[in-house]
């Protein structure tokens, strides 16, 4: 019985990061849409599939989170945090900086060791203080030899493990989550909608119906495609809340990595992104520090 519970785990597990890893190819299909307009409707649409799925089990638990101030603040910050790491990302992928972006995700899962560290007094084994050491050689030897900080990976880094941090202090299921995070974003996504870009402005500008005339406009099978957007958020969600029930941290932690991998596949041989010398090395640090922290996971299980 374990052994099944175990397979049908790690198969919603490679599903899950499988999903993330290609999301790249789907963004990248909806590159004439301004990203801050994609993640609008990422959000609108996310609440509302989230919402339907909810109340159909008459679940409205979730919605008396708002009654109280604290976990209502610690959620509308956690919303924050991921409506700036679906921007960025969406607007890496359109930019031409999807490795750069896969970066930010292989070295997440270090970020979020530290701050176990340092909110929670977790204890670090050795591997994971050198994984660490490690990923920040990387990021420096990046910063360096490319002239300047690297914002991209670690905006989605940071992001993404303060994210986690927040949730860590609600109880809630993922399903749950996502609904009190799209519901807190919600106004965010509404004003995004009514913002208008042009090649003449350097920053985009409210004006009003103008903005959803942009959407307005678009063909037909971009729009369809755009529909998908909350679908595409809450599948690989749901297929990760399957799977972290059924499979063991140590397993969560090397699957985790399938995601980064595609994504910097994609960016490289895909999309065929600019991949200088210096890259390989930085890189070459990060993934060295991926191999530690997944190493000392297994150590842990075994101990």
């Amino acid at each position: 019985m374990k052994d099944a519970q175990f397979a049908k785990g790690l198969a919603f597990a490679c599903l899950a990061f499988t999903m993330w890893g290609v999301l790249p190819l789907y963004w990248r299909a909806l590159g004439e849409v301004p990203a801050l307009h994609v993640l609008a409707i990422r959000i609108l649409l996310s609440l509302a599939l989230v919402s339907c799925a909810l109340l159909s089990r008459r679940n409205f638990a979730w919605l008396a989170i708002f009654r109280e101030p604290k976990k209502a603040g610690l959620m509308i910050a956690a919303a924050i945090l991921i409506c700036a790491n679906w921007g960025t990302y969406i607007w890496a992928v359109n930019q031409g900086r999807t490795i750069e972006a896969s970066l930010g995700y292989y070295i997440n899962p270090l970020i979020s060791i530290v701050l176990g560290l340092v909110f929670f007094k977790e204890r670090l084994r050795p591997l994971q203080w050198a994984a660490v050491g490690v990923a920040f050689s990387g990021v420096l030897m990046l910063a360096l030899l490319s002239g300047a900080l690297p914002w991209v990976p670690l905006v989605l880094a940071l992001s993404f493990g303060f994210y986690g941090l927040l949730k860590k202090k609600v109880a809630l299921s993922s399903l749950e989550s996502l609904g009190t995070e799209t519901l807190a974003s919600a106004p965010l996504g509404i004003a995004l909608l009514f913002l208008a870009f042009s090649p003449e402005r350097a920053l985009p500008e409210f004006s009003g119906a103008q903005g959803l005339s942009e959407l307005a406009r678009l063909p037909a099978g971009t729009l369809a495609l755009l529909a998908l957007s909350g679908l595409a958020t809450m599948l690989p969600l749901l297929l990760f809340g399957r799977c972290a029930k059924l499979l063991p941290l140590s397993t969560i932690g090397f699957t985790q990595f399938i995601g980064p991998t595609l994504q910097f596949l994609i960016g490289l041989f895909v999309f065929g992104e600019h991949f200088p010398a210096y890259y390989f090395a930085a890189f070459a640090l990060i993934w060295l520090a991926v191999v530690l922290y997944v190493i000392s996971l297994r150590k842990g299980k075994a101990g």
